[in-house]
């Protein structure tokens, strides 16, 4: 089968992008022809702003580009991955004109949501689900903190809806069972949209969890509950040992904050590295303010055997299965969160327990040739409708 695949990739690499990479590769490790058409948001430093506008609403070039690539190579299948904002809604178009089937992974909440995290004053937010036009979330500057900004994210979605640019897609992805209700309510409709979870493309094996530590991996913005951390961490007992590793906009802040907190800052790391200090963690803790839909961090711990403590939040919730995966806790709680981690670390017979069930469900549901088989499946279902 050849396969274009289509992405918008972002300034700081994350979990879209890994998940881009790793699907290509998959494809194309299982004999596929995978073509990639890509744009980089490296380059928006060096385009003006009316150029910027023009690309996000309805990108013209990449339009005649994509569909003469699509009909060029007789794709079966255009998937898309990100689209927002170089790209735009126009190559969806592009791709259904062209005579391909058109599959999205939803990632993100941008169709329901213009800043595509569903949160507004540290906690979720469903304002704009279900609305014609989502003005309040253009009110409250969702986007950046831009009102300005707002209003292009959701016009953006607003004019690929006009053109009729969704209703094109022959079939939708959401990452969790969570998103995928979230996105019939959003009025997509139910016989488009299938849930796929992500998947670990990198498989180091399970391991003991020795370094003791409790582990942060992951993008540091305020989303992401980084501060509710830190103060749950100020209410643990001397001698325990935090680890956060990853980079973002409050990667200054961490860095300024964790002094004397037996708070240890790793910065970046390669993937590699990741894993090993997954393998290594006693818990890995994702306490997340915002709807996750499938932290590519979780699906890495349980492969490495590593329980994960997390907020009681959207995809998360799926995710990790109390007392046997893991453990749940309120978002935005440092109190609750605190309590978890104390009674987590001090029960290291239930730890080791739990790394066997952790790795368990990596390996019935969180696997590469897992994967490969749900996404064949819903190309196969999209080419013979």
């Amino acid at each position: 089968m050849t396969i274009v695949a289509v992405h918008n990739w972002y300034q700081t690499r994350g979990g879209e992008d890994r998940v881009f990479e790793a699907e290509c590769a998959l494809l194309e490790a299982h004999g596929h022809r995978v073509v990639r058409y890509t744009a980089d948001n490296a380059s928006i430093a060096r385009m003006s702003r009316l150029r910027l506008l023009k690309a996000t609403l309805w990108n013209a070039a990449a339009y005649r580009e994509l569909r003469l690539l699509v009909q060029r190579e007789r794709a079966e299948v255009v998937h898309f991955h990100n689209t927002f904002p170089l790209l735009s809604a126009s190559v969806l178009r592009a791709a259904k004109m062209a005579g391909g089937r058109v599959i999205q992974t939803l990632h993100n909440f941008r169709l329901i949501c213009p800043s595509g995290l569903m949160l507004r004053a540290g906690g979720p937010c469903e304002l704009c689900v279900g609305r014609a036009l989502p003005w309040p979330g253009v009110r409250y500057g969702c986007y950046r903190h831009s009102r300005a900004a707002t209003l292009l994210a959701a016009a953006a979605v607003l004019v690929g809806k006009q053109a009729a640019c969704f209703d094109g897609v022959d079939a939708y992805i959401a990452v969790s069972e969570f998103a995928r209700k979230l996105f019939l309510r959003g009025g997509l409709r139910a016989e488009r949209l299938t849930v796929k979870p992500n998947f670990a493309e990198l498989d180091a094996g399970p391991g003991e969890g020795g370094g003791g530590y409790v582990l942060y991996l992951g993008r540091l913005s305020e989303e992401k509950g980084l501060h509710v951390l830190l103060e749950a961490w100020n209410l643990l007992g001397s001698g325990r040992i935090l680890r956060i590793a990853g980079t973002g906009p409050l990667a200054g802040w961490v860095a300024r904050e964790i002094h004397g907190r037996n708070v240890q800052y790793c910065g970046p790391v390669s993937r590699q590295q990741a894993l090993q200090l997954l393998r290594e963690a006693a818990l890995l803790v994702v306490p997340s303010l915002c709807y996750e839909g499938c932290p590519l961090v979780v699906v890495e711990a349980f492969a490495s055997g590593t329980p994960v403590v997390a907020s009681n939040l959207g995809g998360l919730a799926e995710l990790v299965t109390p007392a046997q995966t893991g453990w749940l806790v309120p978002a935005g709680d440092p109190e609750a969160l605190a309590t978890v981690l104390e009674q987590a670390l001090g029960n290291t017979v239930r730890l080791r327990a739990m790394r066997k069930m952790a790795r368990r469900q990596y390996e019935q549901h969180y696997t590469a040739e897992a994967n490969y088989r749900m996404l064949m499946d819903i190309y196969r279902r999209a080419v013979e409708s």
